[in-house]
């Protein structure tokens, strides 16, 4: 899959939102908390089994019989975050790399025995981590556990692919990027002007002179550090047998040796103290545009939960007051839209984030009415209380989301929540959990949260102008 088109998967999935962090360390099971109180509450559980092989690999089964066919992901700890300085968009090149073949199936094989059992299979790279996902008949189950296995264990790594892939890279960069109108405006280029670390801060789509540089050697490095089974969550769900499936993942990857261990990579960002202003020149575009981003609060933390409320206030549905406000009330565009994380949801990343929003304006405004307009907005809920009842209905809007994307036949969302949850707390079952830490966000906390996370001195503005126009 293309970084394009997971972002309109993600713009689709704004939505999703983070559990509070365990208190508990024990029980690996499911688990529901039936003190929870929230009127948006439900008996929605989902049956969660977690373990981990000798060789680090964690390992998270749900059982579901309603559909028959089982979803496996491996997620790989290594996103944008972690490529190396100098090799700008190189965990996107290595996930092509692996869709190359392995030692028992050669180039194309594993796509044949995908499709030939009647299934389908993907891949994406996010900020900070690397998927590989399929879904199949039931009975097609443990040959393509084997084959993921066969995939992390022997990949084929060699210069023709290398050179095959790049050359692909380098197209999806001018197609989705170089030849798009608004390009990469709000996904790549909005991050590099709002964060100064350069983990956060690089073109993680990549330079065309970096991906041109990668050398095998460069590919091999980065596989034996990052693709090893320490570095990897392994979930199935599905129409499966728990213990049956367990037992195949322990005979196909409990032969991978763990890797060494990871290197440390500072990611955090300093507290933003001015507001930065930037823009681009567009000969594509045939509107002006404008992205706004802010930084967000720690994740897990109770402010973070009062932003994942405020993005649904402010940005998400009709209802939402910036889509009231620029859009119905002054007409300035069609649409807006934003969210946390627009590569992913609110809860599938582990480091710094934005909180953003954007819109295609018309041309007879100016960046100054929209910014009036928008801080007018935004200045509503930093200075009085919004009422229990639209904080109540900014809730069931986000768990209706919540549970219609988990909800679906090919469980994606389900997976992904489940490989997130594994990978960056530990605790897959928190998905059960997923009322708690928006039950405690009160109208207090949301202004204490704005007045801190959208003043304007933690922002940074992206316009996007017509070539040639000197107006703004």
């Amino acid at each position: 899959m293309t970084i394009k088109q997971s972002l309109a998967l993600g713009l689709g999935a704004l939505a999703l939102a983070a559990c509070q962090p365990a208190t508990d360390s024990g029980d690996q099971g499911a688990t529901t908390d039936s003190a929870t109180q929230s009127t948006v509450s439900t008996n929605f559980t989902v049956d969660v089994s977690y373990h981990t092989l000798d060789n680090g690999l964690r390992v998270v089964l749900s059982e579901d019989h309603t559909v028959p066919t089982a979803t496996v992901a491996v997620y790989y700890g290594v996103g944008f975050r972690n490529e190396p300085r100098g090799r700008t968009g190189f965990a996107h090149l290595f996930e092509h790399l692996m869709f190359q073949g392995s030692r028992n199936l050669p180039h194309g094989a594993f796509d044949t025995l995908i499709y030939g059992s009647g299934g389908v299979n993907n891949g994406s790279t996010r900020y900070d981590f690397t998927n590989y996902f399929e879904v199949v008949p039931s009975n097609a189950l443990e040959a393509i556990i084997w084959a993921e296995a066969d995939r992390m264990g022997q990949p084929n790594l060699d210069e023709s692919q290398l050179d095959n892939q790049r050359e692909v890279v380098r197209n999806e960069v001018f197609v989705n990027v170089i030849n798009q109108p608004y390009g990469g405006w709000i996904w790549i280029d909005l991050p590099m002007v709002a964060n100064e670390n350069w983990h956060n801060a690089h073109n993680f789509y990549g330079d065309l002179t970096d991906l041109d540089a990668a050398s095998l050697e460069d590919a091999q490095a980065f596989f034996d550090q990052f693709y090893a089974p320490n570095n990897a969550v392994i979930v199935v769900a599905g129409d499966i047998d728990k213990d049956e499936t367990l037992g195949w993942i322990e005979q196909y990857f409990s032969y991978i040796e763990a890797g060494d261990p990871l290197p440390e990579i500072d990611t955090s960002e300093p507290r933003q103290e001015e507001e930065k202003f930037d823009y681009i020149e567009d000969n594509l575009a045939n509107q002006p545009a404008l992205a706004v981003g802010y930084h967000m609060p720690e994740r897990g933390t109770p402010e973070y939960y009062a932003m994942i409320l405020i993005d649904q206030l402010l940005v998400q549905g009709d209802d939402s007051r910036l889509t009231q406000s620029l859009v119905s009330e002054e007409g300035y565009a069609s649409g807006v839209f934003g969210g946390i994380n627009l590569l992913g949801n609110a809860f599938n990343y582990s480091g710094p984030m934005l909180w953003t929003v954007g819109l295609i304006h018309d041309s007879e405004f100016t960046v100054s009415e929209v910014m009036g307009t928008m801080d007018t907005t935004i200045e509503g809920i930093r200075t009085s209380p919004v009422t229990e009842a639209e904080l109540e209905r900014a809730r069931t809007k986000l768990l209706s989301d919540f549970y219609g994307t988990v909800d679906t036949s090919t469980r994606f969302g389900l997976v992904d929540l489940l490989a997130s949850f594994a990978m960056f707390d530990d605790d897959p079952s928190r998905i059960n959990r997923i009322t708690e830490g928006f039950e405690q966000v009160t109208p207090e906390l949301v202004m204490s949260t704005a007045q801190e996370y959208l003043r304007p001195t933690n922002r940074t503005v992206l316009e996007v102008r017509l070539a040639g126009d000197d107006s703004q």
